[in-house]
């Protein structure tokens, strides 16, 4: 009878044992699981964060390479356009200079004084011929959309609505005048 108690009692405990680590299998697979989403969990914020860190510089990267480029070509395209210009403004002021040598000056080239600002040239036609019979102010434009500037269109504006003056000042020699003072002065 003694060897049914200890069987019994072995069984017993053999089932308890059974209860006891299916309870453990349980609680260690579901303690595992855990660990294992937790893990993977972390593991893609990781790889997130990871890619956006990459796809960042990379962008960057392309960012400053195309930028790189843009500034070449433009800085190219920049300096191309000056040195037009350049030659152009010096085109345009040699040929101020010459224009009264030009065959289709409509004045004789004797009686054209270059100024170059506000006005091109100043003429005085007939001045060769000892007798002014005008004076004529001239602006030259190379091309033909070019339009006058502010400064041109005040002096433009003075002359044709006649507000011009002639006045002679005189300097005497010797004498401690200021501008102004005196009778002659203006």
């Amino acid at each position: 009878m003694i060897e049914w108690i200890l069987i019994a009692f072995l069984l017993f405990c053999l089932f308890v044992l059974v209860i006891f680590y299916a309870r453990q299998t349980g609680t260690i697979e579901s303690r595992a699981k855990e660990l294992f989403l937790a893990w993977r969990a972390q593991e893609q914020e990781d790889m997130k964060r990871w890619k956006e860190v990459e796809l960042e510089q990379i962008s960057r990267e392309k960012a400053g390479i195309l930028f790189e480029g843009w500034r070449a070509r433009e800085e190219e395209e920049i300096r191309s356009d000056a040195v037009k210009r350049s030659h152009a403004v010096t085109r345009g002021k040699i040929t101020e200079h010459l224009i009264p040598y030009f065959p289709d000056f409509p004045y004789n080239p004797k009686d054209a004084r270059f100024l170059g600002s506000p006005v091109d040239l100043i003429v005085f036609d007939g001045l060769s011929d000892e007798q002014i019979r005008q004076i004529v102010f001239v602006e030259i434009k190379a091309s033909q959309n070019s339009s006058l500037s502010k400064r041109e269109r005040e002096v433009r504006d003075c002359i044709e609505e006649r507000r011009v003056d002639y006045r002679m000042l005189r300097q005497v020699p010797g004498e401690n005048r200021s501008p102004g003072s005196g009778p002659d002065s203006l």
